[in-house]
């Protein structure tokens, strides 16, 4: 495999990129915390490698990503989590491309997927669109915080050409790296 930039997007040989939590946080605008607690109540699982015992990372696609940040914008809106979830379930089953074309109008308790401007309209005049989030926004706004973020192969347990250092957000890997050290 040859080498390639510690900046930007990697490409693993399998062609699907890996964002690790650290990076998914900066690139969404969450706390860590939240990223897991989202993760082991499954509102939005990794798709390209869940945490799977001590020492492993989760890794976040960029399809993830988008969805996390919906997630946030439904969050700060007032939406209900009960909510968020139930809309979520609908998202999951669309790819990317899909995802761009959608704009999600919410009255602050329920969640409409709309695909077209008349849809939106339609929902506005009948007054229960309060707020909306066009999905193709954060899809753009995502791949923007990416330009500068790292990525990392799905087959790779490490960033191509990262050092063996351990991230200087992640307290348990620094841990574990003092504790090998002696």
């Amino acid at each position: 495999m040859h080498e390639q930039p510690l900046e930007g997007p990697l490409v693993g040989e399998d062609g699907e990129l890996g964002y690790r939590g650290v990076t998914a946080c900066q690139a969404v605008g969450i706390s860590y915390r939240q990223l897991d607690y989202w993760a082991r109540t499954t509102l939005v699982v990794p798709s390209v490698r869940d945490a799977s015992g001590s020492g492993t990372q989760r890794l976040y696609s960029f399809r993830d990503l988008v969805v996390l940040k919906v997630v946030k914008r439904l969050l700060d809106a007032g939406v209900s989590l009960q909510n968020i979830r139930r809309a979520i379930e609908t998202l999951r089953s669309r790819g990317v491309d899909d995802l761009a074309e959608i704009t999600l109008i919410s009255d602050g308790t329920t969640v409409y997927e709309c695909r077209s401007p008349e849809e939106v309209v339609d929902l506005l005049q009948g007054g229960q669109g309060v707020f909306g989030i066009a999905i193709g926004g954060a899809f753009k706004e995502i791949q923007g915080s990416l330009s500068h973020l790292p990525a990392e192969p799905a087959s790779g347990p490490q960033p191509v050409g990262a050092a063996a250092v351990p991230d200087e957000n992640d307290e348990l890997a620094a841990r574990r790296a003092r504790r090998r050290a002696g």
